[in-house]
């Protein structure tokens, strides 16, 4: 691969590794072509059937938003990045990632993430309302050297993607890109506020290809600078103009709460995202965590509700990739916290379940990672999930506070936060009352969406 890698391949893995590659340069000599050819692999090799299915169908439509979004990674990517992206998103963290994984689970009858999100420092340049970051002391570090050996861990057990997350993790930029140098056979993403990246950072991610920012905005301007300050909003647009006209791939990261909800559903912002280069849109409703949290930005069920129309309407109209990660439960069969799919790591090192569930019993500085998958809390997790079988409810604190509790309390986790520390009761007291207005809403929608008798017969409710 051109550098060196921490985790070694089997001679198995090498060789097909070796003829994967071989696919990407086959689809790049007639991407029309070829890539429904691919998919068509894909839906045998890879075990994602369904999804490589509706890509599939929707590329043969010239005109959909399927065929302009994967044309658009021929003509607005750099070629470099596009291969390193397929190479390690493609082969390294599902295909060949997930047959380790397996192995993995099997052998230590716990749940591998398919990603692991780690904060490089809980420093920020910015104090959004209602964030929780700089209550982790704004001091707060992992070292290089922690970071290397998280990766090196997870890559053992076949997790090739990892995410920044913060404080506002591009304080650390020169790390960052250290490690993606150390580590070109994975994919790194960063949830970044965006307004430190400049040329000399773009021209870093064009050298090593394997480096993707997800940029938070609310909105547009006015919402955007009123959570996160004056001045923000156009400090974004800068950065999407260095990254666009660089040939990098970039998304969005948007927190929908009770004052912008409307906005960033609104096809005009949408439309505003995809014309500034970006490529995904990764949703989040707001959770009231910390002590400076504002449990009246929680959105209301009409809005969650309005959310969870709007983005199955613009997923059939918009090239751009959305994931809405409270009501798209139903495609990933409910919560994928606590190592089923992806876990948090603070800037303190403790090992939580989720980003937005602040309470461990293990720490990265005094267990490895397969040991706290397997300690009490994580195997809580492992053996509550789902917990609901409505998948349109499916946190343990914002839809199931009553799990969350059963969990923090019989497994003896602490609160990692660091200064305010928040008993659970006092935690889920902000959540209840929204949970039990979801709860009617979302058992609505479910039953609708899973052809209950009165919808077959043409129900409108």
């Amino acid at each position: 691969m051109g550098r060196k890698t921490a985790a070694k391949k089997t001679l198995k893995e090498s060789i097909q590794t070796f003829g994967l590659k071989r696919v990407v340069s086959y689809m790049d000599k007639d991407p029309d072509e070829n890539i429904p050819k691919i998919l068509d692999w894909i839906d045998k090799k890879g075990g994602v059937e369904t999804q490589a299915k509706a890509a599939r169908e929707g590329f043969e439509n010239k005109d959909g938003n399927w065929y302009r979004l994967i044309k658009s990674f021929w003509t607005d990517v750099d070629d470099g990045v596009r291969k390193a992206l397929f190479e390690n998103f493609v082969v390294n963290a599902t295909m060949l990632g997930g047959k380790r994984r397996n192995k993995y689970r099997e052998k230590e009858g716990c749940s591998i993430p398919w990603a692991i999100l780690m904060d490089p420092t809980s420093a920020c340049n910015l104090h959004c309302i209602g964030c929780w970051a700089a209550e982790y002391g704004n001091k707060l570090n992992l070292s290089y050297e922690e970071l290397d050996s998280i990766i090196t861990q997870g890559k053992e057990m076949g997790v090739y993607m990892y995410i920044y997350s913060g404080g506002e993790p591009l304080v650390r930029k020169k790390d960052i890109i250290r490690l993606c140098d150390k580590h070109p056979d994975c994919e790194f993403l960063a949830f970044t506020n965006g307004t430190l990246i400049d040329e000399a950072f773009a021209d870093e991610m064009l050298r090593v290809k394997n480096f993707v920012p997800a940029i938070s905005v609310e909105g547009f301007e006015e919402a955007t600078d009123f959570r996160r300050g004056k001045g923000t909003y156009q400090a974004v647009v800068k950065a999407m103009e260095i990254l666009k006209r660089k040939k990098l791939v970039f998304g969005i990261s948007c927190c929908y709460t009770r004052k912008n909800c409307e906005i960033i559903g609104s096809e005009e912002f949408f439309d505003s995202m995809i014309d500034a280069g970006a490529k995904f849109a990764w949703l989040f409703t707001y959770i009231p965590i910390g002590k400076d949290a504002v449990p009246d930005l929680i959105a209301t069920p009409e809005q969650r509700e309005f959310m969870y129309h709007r983005i199955r309407e613009f997923r059939g109209t918009k090239p751009i990739f959305m994931m809405d990660f409270w009501n798209d439960g139903e495609y990933v069969n409910g919560c994928i916290a606590g190592a089923k799919d992806y876990l948090h790591i603070n800037a303190n090192g403790d090992i939580e379940p989720c980003a937005f569930i602040h309470y461990s019993d293990s720490n990265i500085r005094e267990k490895t990672l397969l040991e706290a998958f397997k300690s009490p809390l994580f195997m809580a997790y492992h053996n509550n999930q789902p917990f609901n079988e409505n998948m349109l409810r499916p946190c343990p604190l914002l839809d199931n506070p009553e799990k969350l509790k059963m969990m923090v309390e019989t497994t003896g986790a602490k609160s990692t936060d660091m200064q305010s520390p928040e008993n659970v009761n006092d935690l889920i007291a902000k959540t209840q009352e929204a949970a039990e207005k979801w709860a009617p809403v979302a058992d609505k929608l479910w039953a609708c969406s899973h052809g209950c008798a009165e919808c077959v017969s043409g129900c409108k409710k």
